[in-house]
């Protein structure tokens, strides 16, 4: 071997052996794996890992990271059963955790007594950051506050004027219902019904019969992709004419894979950009890309590779100490990430102040201001 060789062997034994006597900090991945919301529970954690990876892989790095990914199933029982699992794991650091809003309001509790430090990545419920002041508790992606005001100034100033509301009735669905109304009646719209339906309801007969009758322009569903798919196929069973207009929470490509045709001209509100006009979202395309995951990143995929890397900076900062870990995360301000800039309030609730407006156009969804609907080219079926 050459004195060139041997010289170059060295380096690379010294780099091997120092990324290997880095400690490793472990951080907790949840979100609904299994079910009819995996879509998006996946996109999350494959996100999350993402992040990891390309840590590890800076040599720049104090430490090693381990993902620890589990399913809590958009359950409130499992979900309070894996995060007492992950609070419990004394190695576990932090965690970046729930896309449902139902299990993040059914966990906090557990993460504030455990003192785990928690960035949420996807559950839009005001309440999870602001009912408590639980000082563990973090939010990066935005709330359904804001969705449903854009959602109701939008479609009135769409010229629509008659409303039929049907919502889940967990505290996701009664939330999207109660801003949603609250905004729509500010602005001029008419609720002529408003419809509570269970989250595992198959047949929805008796609520479109009603609604057919009321006659009503749009449809507002506040409820997750699974349900959603039912009520608007049924719809079409029922010869139900309206637009039907949809959360954050029927934004992926599950909905539309599970529609086919009838998702055509379905309208949706989310908070935040869309990745790719994301002031990140190029490169986190191509690092997703490149990964080669076999499912997509899904809408709030860019929240949880932000969440994730927030949580590491803290830990690269203050070390993986949790009180030190949640002290740092508090003080979060204008934090560079691919979402944008992230800055908590006193209830560590990110400012996500944009809300992008999608409709299903040939299969997919796209911007509202990117379609031919916009432009007029399509008309939304009334």
């Amino acid at each position: 071997m050459s004195s060139t060789a041997r010289a170059l062997l060295a380096v690379l034994l010294a780099t091997a052996s120092l990324a290997s006597a880095k400690d490793t900090v472990r951080i907790a991945f949840i979100g609904p794996l299994t079910g009819g919301v995996s879509a998006n529970g996946l996109g999350g954690r494959n996100s999350a890992e993402l992040a990891v990876k390309l840590r590890n892989a800076d040599a720049k790095a104090k430490y090693s990271y381990e993902l620890m990914a589990l399913d809590d199933e958009c359950k409130p029982n499992v979900g309070v059963q894996v995060a007492t699992k992950a609070a419990a794991d004394k190695n576990v650091i932090a965690a970046v955790a729930h896309y449902c809003s139902t299990v993040a309001m059914g966990t906090v509790d557990v993460y504030h007594r455990f003192g785990l430090p928690v960035v949420i990545w996807g559950a839009v419920l005001p309440d999870i950051t602001y009912a408590n002041d639980f000082k563990e508790i973090h939010r990066v992606n935005g709330t359904m506050i804001n969705q449903n005001e854009t959602a109701a100034k939008f479609m009135v100033a769409q010229k629509y004027k008659r409303w039929a509301i049907i919502h889940d009735t967990t505290d996701y669905g009664k939330g999207h219902n109660r801003y949603f109304s609250e905004y729509l009646q500010k602005n001029g719209g008419q609720i002529l019904g408003t419809f509570g339906v269970t989250a595992d309801q198959q047949d929805f007969s008796a609520e479109l019969t009603r609604i057919k009758e009321l006659k009503p322009e749009v449809i507002y569903f506040g409820g997750i992709t699974p349900l959603g798919v039912r009520i608007r196929s049924q719809m079409d069973k029922f010869g139900v004419k309206a637009v039907f207009q949809g959360t954050s929470g029927i934004i992926s490509d599950a909905f539309v894979e599970g529609l086919g045709p009838l998702a055509e001209g379905v309208v949706a509100f989310r908070e935040g950009a869309p990745a790719e006009k994301l002031p990140g979202g190029k490169y986190f395309i191509e690092q997703y890309a490149k990964a080669a995951y076999s499912d997509p990143p899904e809408a709030y995929g860019p929240f949880a590779f932000a969440a994730a890397n927030l949580v590491m900076d803290a830990v690269e900062k203050v070390g993986p100490d949790r009180k030190k870990v949640r002290n740092e995360l508090n003080r979060t301000h204008d934090y560079d990430s691919v979402v944008g800039k992230i800055s908590f309030d006193d209830h560590r609730q990110n400012a996500v102040p944009l809300i992008t407006k999608f409709v299903v156009q040939g299969g997919k969804w796209l911007v509202w201001e990117d379609s031919e609907y916009a432009s007029g080219k399509r008309p939304l079926v009334r």
